[in-house]
């Protein structure tokens, strides 16, 4: 124990905790910030509470270590509502605020309201530190909490608008318990009876499938699915947190499941007569609203929260554990099989008939360009080990359908839910992961969001490349729109979802990016080429479709 300044302590422990970037709002702890300007940590400021969280969102899903914002008082509500993505994808995000002290609560303090609570249903732990002996615990209680289980952000509340707290001495001890510097901290397996029970279901079935959702990604377990799968010749679909397990051009791959699907592997899982879910929230999207797998299919679940397995399907057998270390206990112990070559016919069918039916799309000469063809562009030129990083609605969509991952190393990581997430979500993988190529896909409806973090990009040098969709719309609304007006729109009704035209790549050119607009599909290769390239931030404005819309999810 030495007696020490919080905001000292504060910023030995972000280096011991190898913590290289943190995400923030000004004003928030100062001094601490100031401390550390020798540490090779780099403080990025942000233009908005939200895009911090976001961004160490993104860093945490890539990096798998914690990924650091903060925000001051007045920010923290802005703070909260960003950690939805993180909550939703299980990323395990530390969230640190200012807050009310003691000698002013309850007094009308400029800008403060009490806020504490909004964490509660965004985090795994949501404590405040009212004391500065208090640091050291807490601290590392928020990094075990966000490390284990299924991980999670966590929120720590300092006294202080600013985090004053931390100004004040203590005796302070920076202990750093290293095994929850990054997740999963831990890997618990579940007992070799439930294994061998898993293993028996599994082969007395003729048609199963696997389901590999987020936690094969969050365990690193995409080598052991695919072990498992060809030696027990299941096919495997996956979620959209999943996508990229199995490679899009192995045999038994069959796309992503739910309502951002593929048909092909919707239809799969429904002729299945027993589906493997791993380490995926049987939730609405990757189910198709429970109707894919059919009700009353058995289910065999594996995941490291107990509190998932049945929680929509009832699980024939449940496996709680890490997918990592169960799936290579279950592929020692299971026996191959038969080659299940009537079912594997069967789903490579449905496979191709749908390849059939896209591949005019894909290869499109349209103008405006079709979101199909700029898919087609990405895959064919995406590096073997770059990251994409995708936003929902279309864009999530659009990727998560028909951008072929065909490299084990390339990586797929997608918004959880808010629209927007994903350019700076990408900025912060680019911090994680600065030798790799990262690409980011989004709609201009998403990037409108958090366009001046082009500014942020440009300042601290984060050259990862953005491709906007731009539509110049909402378009995936319209089918609400045609609805809600009995079938036909009229009137005003675009003002409620089309944009005004927007050259996206002069706003980027004006923060000191690279900019460049694609207007016929086959410049979009050599614009893909320029901006990974540019040796700078990069956005490719790309003029597509706006009557382009997403196909219906099948079941």
């Amino acid at each position: 124990m030495a007696m020490m300044t919080g905001s000292r302590f504060f910023a030995e422990a972000m280096k011991a905790y190898d913590v290289t970037h943190l995400f923030f709002m000004p004003t928030i702890l100062m001094q601490a910030m100031a401390e550390m300007e020798d540490m090779n940590i780099t403080r990025v400021t942000t233009h908005g509470e939200k895009a911090a969280a976001y961004m160490a969102d993104g860093y945490a899903r890539a990096s798998s270590k914690p990924g650091i914002c903060l925000a001051q008082n007045v920010g923290a509500a802005n703070l909260a509502a960003g950690l939805r993505d993180a909550y939703l994808a299980c990323s395990p995000v530390i969230a640190m605020t200012g807050g009310a002290d003691a000698q002013t609560r309850y007094r009308h303090v400029y800008q403060e309201v009490e806020d504490f609570s909004m964490f509660d249903p965004v985090t795994k732990f949501n404590a405040q530190v009212d004391k500065v002996e208090r640091l050291p615990d807490l601290l590392r209680q928020a990094f075990r909490v966000a490390t284990t289980g299924a991980p999670g952000p966590v929120h720590l509340r300092m006294q202080g608008r600013h985090g004053q707290v931390l100004e004040e001495e203590g005796e302070l001890g920076l202990i750093v318990e290293e095994q929850f510097l990054k997740f999963p901290a831990f890997r618990p397996e579940p007992a070799l009876g439930q294994v061998q029970e898993a293993a028996k279901a599994l082969a007395r079935t003729q048609r199963p499938v696997i389901v590999a959702g987020g936690g094969v990604a969050a365990s690193k377990a995409e080598a052991e699915v695919v072990e498992l799968a060809e030696k027990l010749s299941i096919p495997v679909a996956t979620s959209l947190n999943g996508k990229g397990t199995i490679p899009s051009n192995h045999p038994l791959a069959v796309g992503v499941i739910g309502t951002y699907s593929r048909w092909c592997a919707n239809r799969a899982v429904a002729e299945a007569d027993l589906v493997f879910f791993i380490g995926s929230h049987t939730g609405s999207q990757v189910t198709n609203n429970w109707k894919i797998p059919r009700i009353g299919t058995p289910v065999v679940q594996l995941d490291v929260d107990p509190s998932e397995i049945g929680r929509s399907y009832p699980a024939a057998l449940g496996l709680v554990g890490d997918a990592k270390v169960t799936l290579r206990r279950l592929t020692d112990v299971v026996e191959p099989t038969a080659p299940r070559e009537e079912w594997i016919r069967r789903v490579q069918q449905l496979a191709s008939e749908w390849r059939e039916e896209v591949t005019p799309l894909l290869g499109s000469a349209a103008i405006p360009i079709r979101p199909e063809r700029i898919c087609k562009e990405i895959t064919e030129f995406l590096p073997p080990d770059a990251v994409l990083v995708a936003d929902t609605g279309h864009a999530g969509i659009w990727t998560g359908t028909l951008v072929d991952l065909k490299n084990p190393r390339q990586r797929y990581i997608r918004c959880a839910g808010s629209l927007g997430w994903a350019f700076p979500a990408s900025l912060g993988v680019k911090c994680a992961l600065p030798d790799r190529p990262v690409l980011c896909f989004t709609g201009d409806g998403g990037f409108y969001y958090h366009m001046a973090e082009l500014e942020t990009a440009a300042r601290l040098g984060i050259n990862a490349v953005i491709v906007v969709n731009n539509n110049h719309a909402l378009s995936q609304e319209q089918r609400l729109f045609n609805a809600a007006y009995g079938g036909q729109q009229r009137g005003r009704a675009h003002e409620m979802w089309v944009y005004k035209e927007t050259n996206f790549a002069k706003v980027a050119e004006a923060m000191g990016c690279f900019g460049i607009r694609v207007e016929e599909p086959g410049e979009l290769r050599g614009a893909l080429e320029r901006a990974f390239t540019a040796k700078r931030p990069a956005l490719i404005d790309v003029v597509s479709d706006i009557g382009a819309l997403y196909p219906r999810p099948w079941g």
